[in-house]
C-alpha cells in the first residue's frame, strides 16, 4: 500500500469519527491504541497496520464508526516510544496493540490493567510479559515473532546458495534479548558447517557501513541480517551495501528481498496483524488476555530474488527454488 493511500485511509477515518459518533450516540465507540517503534513512512509497516484495520472491519469494527484507533509511531526514537506509551494509557483505551518487545515493556510500566495484544515479540516468557504460552496470566497476550531455533536456518540457506562462503558477518542488536538469542542459534550450527562468524552491532548507518565495508574486504564472505527494529529501519542501506560489495546475504523478512536483497527466511509479517484483529475483537467482547494463549507463527516463508542472485554470479540450486514460497524475477 502506498504511503498516500495509507495516510488517506487513516486521515479519512479520523475526520469522519466525530460525525459518526454523533450519528451513533446510542452505540458505544470503543477505543484502541497502537504503539510501534516503526515510522509511518515505512511502507512495510503501513501494509501491516492496514491489514489490522481490514481484519477489524471484517469482524464488524470500523474506525470512525464504532471504533477509534489512536496510532503512535516512535520512528526508532526510544524517548518517543516511552512518551507515547504513557500517552496511550492516559487515553483510557479498551485495548492496546503493541509492536515489539520494547513497546510492551514500556506499556507494562504504565499499566497492569489495560489489555495489551502484542506482535513481534520473540520471547514473551523470558521477557517476563507472560507466565506461559497457554495461560499468559496477566493483561498481556499476543503473537510471537519466531522461535530462536529457526535462526540457524539462515546459515544453512546461505551455505546452500553460496557454497564457497567460509566467513559470515551477522548483523544483530545486542541490546535486545532477541539479538542474543538469534546469534546463539546461529553459533550452534556454525561449527558443523566450518563457518567463522563475525558479529556486528546494528545501531546507526555509519556503524553499519563501517562494519560491512571492513568485512567485505575479506574473501568468501556472506551476511546474515537478524531481526531487529534497527536493521529494518536501515534495510535500504544494508541491501545497497551488500549489492555494492557483492556479499550474498540472507535476511529475516521478505521486505528485504522485495527491496533488492538476495534471500529471506522468516514469518509472514502481515498475517500476525490479521490474527491480532481476532484477539482485539474477543477482548472487546469481554474475554481476558490472561485466558487467550500466546501463539507462535503458523508458517515461515522462503523468498529468493533471482535478479540479485544473477548480479552476484550465483546459481540458485533447483532444490532451493523448488522450496521457495516466492521467487522474484
Amino acid at each position: 500500500m502506498r504511503r498516500r493511500e495509507f495516510i488517506t485511509l487513516l486521515g479519512g477515518a479520523v475526520a469522519a469519527w466525530p460525525l459518526a459518533a454523533r450519528a451513533q450516540e446510542s452505540e458505544r465507540v470503543r477505543r484502541i491504541g497502537v504503539l510501534t517503534s516503526s515510522s509511518m513512512q515505512d511502507l512495510a509497516t503501513q501494509a501491516r497496520f492496514a491489514a489490522l484495520q481490514q481484519g477489524l472491519q471484517q469482524l464488524g469494527w470500523t474506525d470512525g464508526h464504532n471504533l477509534r484507533i489512536d496510532y503512535r509511531w516512535a520512528a526508532g526514537d526510544a524517548d518517543n516510544l516511552h512518551r507515547y506509551a504513557g500517552e496511550l494509557v492516559k487515553l483510557g483505551p479498551d485495548v492496546i496493540v503493541a509492536n515489539g518487545s520494547a513497546a510492551v515493556a514500556l506499556l507494562l510500566q504504565a499499566t497492569r490493567a489495560v489489555p495489551i495484544v502484542f506482535t513481534d515479540v520473540p520471547d514473551p516468557i523470558g521477557a517476563g510479559f507472560v507466565d506461559g504460552m497457554a495461560k499468559p496470566g496477566h493483561n498481556v497476550t499476543g503473537f510471537m515473532l519466531f522461535e530462536y531455533g529457526m535462526s540457524g536456518k539462515w546459515l544453512e540457506l546461505l551455505k546452500q546458495i553460496a557454497p564457497d562462503v567460509t566467513q559470515v558477518a551477522v548483523l544483530r542488536d545486542p541490546s535486545m534479548t532477541a539479538g542474543v538469542g538469534q546469534f546463539a542459534a546461529i553459533q550452534a550450527v556454525a561449527p558443523l558447517m566450518r563457518i567463522e562468524l563475525r558479529p556486528f552491532d546494528v545501531r546507526d548507518p555509519p556503524e553499519i557501513e563501517r562494519a560491512l565495508v571492513s568485512f567485505a574486504a575479506g574473501s568468501n564472505g556472506g551476511l546474515i541480517v537478524t531481526s531487529s527494529p534497527s536493521a529494518a529501519r536501515h534495510r535500504d542501506l544494508i541491501v545497497r551495501l551488500a549489492a555494492r560489495h557483492r556479499v550474498p546475504a540472507v535476511y529475516s523478512f521478505r521486505y528485504y528481498v522485495t527491496d533488492g536483497g538476495l534471500m529471506s527466511y522468516g514469518p509472514d509479517p502481515i498475517d500476525p496483524l490479521r490474527r491480532v484483529a481476532g484477539y482485539v475483537d474477543r477482548i472487546l467482547k469481554g474475554e481476558k488476555p490472561a485466558e487467550l494463549p500466546v501463539q507462535a507463527p503458523i508458517k515461515y516463508e522462503l523468498v529468493i530474488n533471482l535478479k540479485t542472485a544473477k548480479s552476484l554470479g550465483l546459481e540458485v540450486p533447483p532444490s532451493l527454488l523448488a522450496r521457495a514460497d516466492e521467487v522474484i524475477e
